[in-house]
């Protein structure tokens, strides 16, 4: 079938538009440069059997005010542009998925969130999050299908395993602490009701806030699950059955990268190291424990369930660390 997907050209849109191709589709893009801008985004969407958006300023930076306003901004507008060309299309697509974010839901040490029990946070990313699926859910499409993709932190040759690397191989590879650090606002709320009280929130979690995670491959695979299987619509979350915690998430980490140590980064010393890394430390301090029930319920299986599995995987220049623990080196 003709699938549209609206910024392809990131990490998980590259993987994406391979594997849609390769199983024989036609897939076309859309974005700031190539073929079909977004100016063309209408003609496009019209006549297609999918149409999967993508689009937004990556996450991976400082918040700024300029990257605040512009994380907000490339979400909830590519995301309205697409829905104005659905609504005029003369055979609209008959799914339309759409990128979301796990960070939607609170920091959670007590229980796991899922699509029918979890609970909202408050802050920047989740003001973002929040912003994103109403834009998305708005209005009345009947003849098309509309699936929001609640992804956890996604593993593979992406942004977010690359700064965990670097933090194991710099010798940050302990347990990520939060605590005392000047006050700032980067993480106060935004939009049209920004919520939160706009200070940065500290948890004594001592290295055991939960990272749900989640591999490329079983990305694409639950997008292409998702597409077949028409019963399913409104928020899906798309993270491993298995989530960890920081401490273990490190300690795994360090065997993959075979770094001989890793210090326990406090929050004094994620500040600056974060800085120079040009991220922010919400990444690894936010407690995020995500599990896919929909998923699970509807019967989507795993390839990749195991944690060091997946990040030897993931990983770049990966090593083993010798005959007593070799680390499996597979194709990203």
């Amino acid at each position: 079938m003709k699938i549209v997907i609206a910024g392809a050209s990131g990490f998980i849109g590259r993987h994406l538009v391979h594997a849609l191709a390769d199983d024989g589709h036609e897939v076309v893009t859309v974005g700031r440069d190539g073929p079909v801008t977004w100016t063309d985004a209408a003609a496009a969407v019209d006549g297609a059997g999918v149409l999967i958006n993508l689009a937004g300023k990556s996450v991976n930076c400082r918040y700024t005010d300029e990257n605040r306003d512009e994380i907000l901004r490339s979400r909830v507008e590519t995301t309205r542009a697409l829905r104005h060309a659905v609504e005029a299309a003369a055979v609209p697509p008959t799914v339309w998925l759409n990128a979301s974010t796990a960070t939607i839901y609170r920091h959670a040490m007590d229980r796991p969130n899922t699509e029918s029990t979890g609970e909202f946070g408050e802050g920047f990313s989740v003001d973002v999050a929040r912003a994103w699926e109403r834009e998305f859910f708005t209005g009345d499409l009947p003849g098309t299908r509309r699936v929001a993709l609640r992804m956890a932190i996604v593993l593979g040759d992406g942004p977010a395993t690359a700064t965990l690397a670097r933090l194991a191989k710099f010798g940050l590879g302990g347990p990520h602490i939060d605590g005392w650090w000047p006050q700032h606002r980067r993480y106060r709320g935004i939009g049209d009701k920004p919520t939160g009280d706009g200070r940065a929130p500290r948890h004594r979690t001592r290295g055991r806030q939960r990272f749900s995670w989640i591999h490329i491959d079983d990305v694409v695979d639950a997008i292409r699950f998702l597409i077949e299987r028409d019963d399913l619509d409104g928020a899906v979350n798309l993270a491993s059955p298995h989530p960890t915690d920081d401490r273990t998430l490190m300690r795994t980490l360090r065997r993959v990268v075979a770094a001989p140590f890793g210090l326990p980064a406090y929050r004094w010393m994620l500040e600056p190291a974060m800085w120079a890394l040009r991220t922010e430390p919400e990444l690894v301090l936010k407690s995020r424990w995500v599990l896919p029930e929909r998923l699970i319920d509807a019967g989507f299986r795993f390839r990749h369930p195991d944690l060091e599995e997946s990040l030897a995987t993931a990983v770049p220049n990966r090593r083993t660390m010798g005959s007593r623990d070799p680390v499996a080196v597979q194709p990203g």
